[in-house]
């Protein structure tokens, strides 16, 4: 890659089906990066801390967004999320594109503070086929999947009305949603 990478932002309600794509792009598209947000929440089973997340204290996070440590922050269903702008800044000056899974307050910051970013927000197909996904994945009490199927619904008008999303890409089929937001990132990339 030559020149200065892009910022790429995937949002879109819990279980579209974004992580699946995220780590499609980072097979697809050469030398691309994942960016690592920091978490207060407890690791799902099989998550290892650096992975998809970096699990922090509450005091630990407080900590790095007071010094700015952050592109952007935000709180999801009682837990803290933030992306550490340090990986960021210094892969997008290697000419890396780096890709960023982040819910919908996190969009609307990186928009403001990096407009020149990819944003695509990733729709379900119908709620119905949304609350299946969710269930499938078995991973929340009855408690939080409510909760998370209720955010929804706000977070797509959210996403919608803020102007911070450029596109919105409905998953209805993972490989045909793939294929598209690759599609798009090369298009602003001018690479296609």
């Amino acid at each position: 890659m030559s020149g200065r990478g892009r910022l790429i932002v995937i949002s879109g309600p819990s279980g579209t089906g974004k992580t699946s794509i995220c780590e499609a792009l980072l097979a697809q598209l050469p030398g691309a990066a994942w960016s690592v947000s920091a978490t207060t929440r407890a690791p799902r089973a099989g998550e290892t801390n650096g992975g998809a997340y970096e699990f922090v204290t509450r005091e630990a996070f407080a900590s790095r967004e007071a010094a700015g440590a952050f592109l952007e922050s935000a709180e999801y269903i009682g837990e803290r999320y933030g992306t550490p702008r340090a990986p960021i800044e210094s892969a997008l000056a290697k000419g890396r594109h780096v890709i960023l899974e982040i819910d919908v307050q996190g969009g609307i910051q990186v928009a403001e503070r990096k407009p020149d970013s990819v944003r695509i927000f990733v729709l379900p197909p119908d709620m119905a086929s949304l609350r299946a996904r969710l269930e499938g994945r078995k991973t929340e009490a009855d408690e939080q999947l409510a909760r998370r199927l209720a955010e929804a619904d706000g977070e797509i008008a959210t996403a919608r009305d803020s102007g911070a999303y450029r596109y919105f890409v409905v998953n209805d089929d993972l490989d045909s949603t793939i294929d598209e937001v690759k599609r798009l990132i090369e298009q602003e990339s001018g690479q296609s």
